[in-house]
């Protein structure tokens, strides 16, 4: 092979072979999980039993966690990483579900469980849930806290998790309970016990550019920026107050009865299993606190059903607070109604925030009258959380983040075996453009044939042109 053919090949060959190691090295890179949801019944039976005339318990949603379709409970706000080359994916959600039955003549009960911050971890074909577990042993009462139990094995039925989208989301995926969750689960159930599946959407980022790293001695962005004003009290520079209503409210305007929906106007804002109604403005003082909220909540639905709740004020005075609102029914008009009382305790300042956090809430008088007398007065509603920020760089917390708007995606399914080689589904679905994870080895084979065929077509025409002789001139116009 002449020299310059040599060299041609050998620059085409590592110019590919460069990029191909460069694209797989970037999609290798870890990427960060940032919102989305987890759907999980835990098991519907449980709910059953719980709810049902054996135990005559209840359950209660903690940390924003909502209720979805039929039985199934929604965790929010997923954090984690996801490897698009390896298919590695972990995500924590926030929430959690409190279950109590079988109370006894003290007022406490035997079944007392608690199930938070679900987290799945997905290496290679395994899968595993983990919770974070408060449990009640039934026979001796002892109370256990652990964290991040590996409670359920998940099976991914042939799913393969690589790809490179936005978008990570999976279908009903069957759970197992292991022997570490069957003991947290105070033993209710035997290790093996088939779960509710579990469903989730989680948004993945972009991978980000490197950063240089500055000189030593350059200050960074942040140097010199203000720091918080310490402050006991006075006005309050934004504030937030979330609240949920009370969830069965909300299963009964979207069920089969009213088959209806709520609006959210004048800034409020949806948080799944909450309202929030932001734009505070008042005063804080000593524990004591006053403030007016923006937005409105209007739930509308069969049977007459037309209710707004709007211009929502908190005051909390000696460590009592009271939620109030403008009511708007076909039965009533009224400013400022009293609609719930909750315990505050007395909240202090941190970091330039006063917060009362899922603080227990008890309808009153006026209040079940605005609820055309659906509910009584002393009924248990939705725990109040708000917050209020004490100085201008305060951040209030963040509402619960459901991530995108799940597309279609993967559900498990069996194994692929003999001939057949169709594609399993992907656990992405959405592509943002990367450079798809074609494995180091295939690319090297189909560069070393793309040079071979470049090598043999270059042989070819060298051996078809006919060779220049010393006794012939090279012009054939010349002779």
């Amino acid at each position: 092979m002449p020299a310059r053919l040599r060299a041609l090949v050998t620059v085409v060959c590592a110019a590919v072979l460069g990029a191909l190691l460069s694209a797989t090295a970037a999609h290798a890179e870890s990427r960060t999980v940032q919102g989305g949801r987890l759907d999980w019944g835990i098991k519907s039976s449980f709910q059953s039993y719980v709810t049902g005339p054996v135990a005559k318990g209840s359950y209660s949603l903690t940390q924003g966690a909502a209720t979805v379709g039929g039985s199934a409970f929604r965790f929010h706000s997923a954090t984690g990483s996801y490897d698009a080359a390896t298919g590695a994916f972990r995500a924590a959600f926030t929430g959690g579900v409190h279950f109590l039955g079988h109370r006894t003549s003290s007022g406490s009960h035997q079944l007392d469980l608690t199930l938070s911050r679900p987290t799945v971890s997905i290496s290679g074909s395994t899968g595993t849930l983990h919770v974070d577990v408060v449990s009640k042993a039934k026979d001796t009462g002892a109370v256990t806290t652990s964290r991040q139990v590996p409670f359920a094995s998940l099976s991914l039925g042939g799913i393969d998790m690589r790809g490179g989208g936005s978008t990570v989301a999976l279908n009903n995926l069957p759970a197992t309970l292991t022997a570490e969750g069957a003991r947290s689960f105070a033993g209710y159930y035997t290790a093996g016990t088939a779960l509710d599946p579990v469903s989730l959407s989680a948004d993945v980022q972009a991978s980000a550019p490197p950063q240089e790293k500055q000189p030593s001695g350059t200050p960074s962005a942040s140097a010199g920026s203000p720091r918080p004003t310490k402050t006991s009290g006075g006005a309050i520079q934004d504030g937030a107050v979330d609240w949920g209503v009370r969830r069965t409210f909300r299963e009964y305007v979207t069920g089969d009865i009213a088959d209806g929906e709520w609006a959210l106007t004048e800034g409020a804002q949806d948080g799944g299993a909450l309202f929030r109604f932001p734009g505070g403005e008042g005063t804080y003082e000593g524990g004591d606190l006053t403030a007016a909220f923006e937005g409105t909540v209007r739930f509308t639905g069969a049977h007459g059903l037309d209710l707004s709740l709007g211009n929502v004020r908190a005051v909390v005075e000696d460590g009592e607070g009271t939620l109030y609102a403008d009511v708007t029914s076909p039965d009533l008009k009224e400013k400022k109604v009293p609609l719930v009382t909750f315990t505050a305790g007395e909240p202090k300042p941190a970091g330039g925030l006063v917060k009362v956090t899922e603080a227990p809430a008890k309808l009153t008088a006026r209040g079940a009258k605005a609820f055309g007398g659906m509910y009584r007065a002393g009924t248990a509603m939705d725990p109040v959380s708000l917050a209020v920020a004490l100085t201008a760089d305060a951040e209030l917390p963040a509402l619960p983040d459901l991530g995108s708007e799940p597309t279609p995606s993967a559900s498990p399914q069996p194994e692929k075996t003999g001939a057949d080689t169709s594609a399993a589904p992907v656990a992405s679905t959405t592509d943002d453009g990367d450079f798809p994870a074609l494995p180091v080895s295939l690319a090297a084979g189909a560069l070393l044939l793309a040079a071979a065929a470049l090598v043999a077509v270059a042989l070819r025409r060298r051996r078809a042109r006919p060779a220049a002789s010393v006794d012939s001139p090279a012009d054939p116009e010349q002779g």
